[in-house]
């Protein structure tokens, strides 16, 4: 039975926490690690709802700190995903902090997270196909083949020779 194909607005997900003293490290700012748990949460949250199924956490790309977000500050988390491979799906997560007294919004963090649909054994199974609609899933669509063939060579899962995505960034075949 062939999976329905559908588009990333299918996926969103937004969740929203407050940074409370427990989340916080010596500076009162919020524990990278917490953040971490936030953004696999509502990527997988993301990633199930474009599966339809439960799904893993295969891998964590880069997750880039640009920003501290503050005891007492808001921290709005949005994930979509960005393309499905045959079992597994790649989530953007970018996270904004919010000083609500001060109506001050500032970007904190983002990352590509993957996840692998699994069926009850644990086993992967096939995902749905997803359909790009707007210039920006489109950017976000054909740069997750590059980065996934990055993940594959790193995890020793690829032959850099085979990455044929990454060869044609730097003209290597030339």
């Amino acid at each position: 039975m062939a999976k329905q194909a559908k588009n990333p607005k299918d996926t969103y997900t937004i969740m929203t926490e407050l940074v409370l003293p427990n989340d916080t490290n010596p500076l009162n700012n919020l524990m990278g690690g917490r953040l971490m748990h936030w953004m696999d949460i509502v990527s997988a949250i993301a990633a199930q709802k474009h599966c339809n199924r439960i799904v893993v956490t295969a891998s964590v790309d880069n997750i880039s700190f640009q920003h501290p977000i503050a005891l007492g500050d808001v921290v709005t988390l949005e994930a979509k995903v960005t393309r499905a491979f045959s079992s597994s799906v790649e989530v953007h997560i970018v996270v904004k902090g919010e000083n609500i007294p001060s109506g001050k919004k500032y970007p904190s963090n983002s990352a590509f997270f993957t996840f692998v649909a699994v069926d009850q054994s644990g086993r992967p199974i096939d995902v749905p196909e997803l359909i790009p609609e707007t210039e920006e899933e489109q950017e976000l669509f054909d740069g997750a083949l590059r980065r996934r063939q990055l993940r594959l060579v790193l995890g020793k899962r690829m032959k850099p020779e085979d990455a044929t995505e990454l060869k044609s960034i730097f003209k290597l075949d030339e």
